[in-house]
């Protein structure tokens, strides 16, 4: 079921733990991080996700792979706030000895499938762990959040073709379209779009949506559980740096972390009263 108002607030919760967990360390990934939270929250904080923080490694849970490691911090938070650990470790990321380094390690921490970094290999990792669930006989699905950035590695389009000719039904892909990477627009430095047509030619189930409208987000993932035969992809359109206004659109906030004025002013936009 969905309660709008508790996703959109879970949402900015997991903002104001992005900008304060990249804040603490002093470096980090915002503007990826952002833009994400309220496609995961959407996703793990409704019926739409399989998994329980109190047994993670149940055979029979969904999978999440953050093909995108370097926006580990949206993850973390997801994950703190689901129970998984507690939330006040969440301003270790990136410390010596910290579980939550600057890309995800699996082994470290509870919930977390999957170690990420090398940009292009997400999408092969949750073909791999689905044609095995299927061969098992499990229900269990796999999603795997992509950068529209990340698109540009050839290794994304080997698993694009993979999934649709084994069935792969059990894999959903979440792409976030902000259209902005480390250096630039992604439509500058080299396009991807449009991606619709694209995925659709390879056979792929194709959803649009707009990333931040969460009863959209979260109609898409019911679309993408009930469409059989062939793997579904959702295309977000969302803004880099969504919810701090000076991050919104651009490259710089990729991978910069606030200083104690820039973290002051995001916080109050998102609702911390000072």
């Amino acid at each position: 079921m969905l309660n709008e108002r508790y996703i959109q607030e879970t949402a900015r919760q997991i903002r104001r733990d992005i900008v304060t967990m990249i804040h603490t360390a002093g470096s980090g990934h915002p503007g990826g991080s952002l833009s994400s939270a309220d496609l995961l929250a959407t996703l793990y904080f409704t019926d739409q996700f399989r998994c329980d923080p109190a047994n993670p490694t149940w055979h029979d849970r969904d999978r999440f792979i953050l093909s995108k490691g370097h926006t580990a911090p949206v993850l973390y938070s997801v994950l703190a706030r689901r129970g998984f650990f507690p939330p006040d470790e969440l301003l270790t990321l990136r410390k010596f000895g910290s579980r939550l380094q600057g890309h995800p390690k699996k082994g470290t921490i509870p919930g977390l499938d999957c170690s990420s970094g090398s940009l292009g290999q997400g999408l092969s990792i949750a073909n791999g762990i689905a044609f095995a669930l299927k061969r098992r006989g499990s229900d269990a699905r796999v999603c795997c959040l992509l950068g529209d950035g990340e698109l540009q590695e050839g290794q994304v389009w080997e698993a694009a073709m993979f999934a649709p000719q084994h069935g792969l039904d059990n894999v959903l892909a979440i792409v976030d379209c902000n259209n902005v990477q480390l250096d630039g627009k992604v439509s500058d430095i080299k396009d991807v779009y449009p991606l619709r047509e694209k995925w659709q030619a390879f056979h792929w189930n194709t959803i649009e949506v707009n990333g931040h409208h969460i009863r959209e987000i979260y109609a898409a993932y019911q679309a993408a559980r009930v469409c059989k035969g062939k793997p579904t992809v959702i295309f977000a359109r969302c803004t880099k740096g969504m919810g701090v206004s000076y991050m919104e659109n651009s490259a710089k906030w990729h991978g910069t972390a606030p200083n104690d004025e820039e973290y002051a002013q995001a916080m109050a936009e998102l609702g911390v009263q000072s």
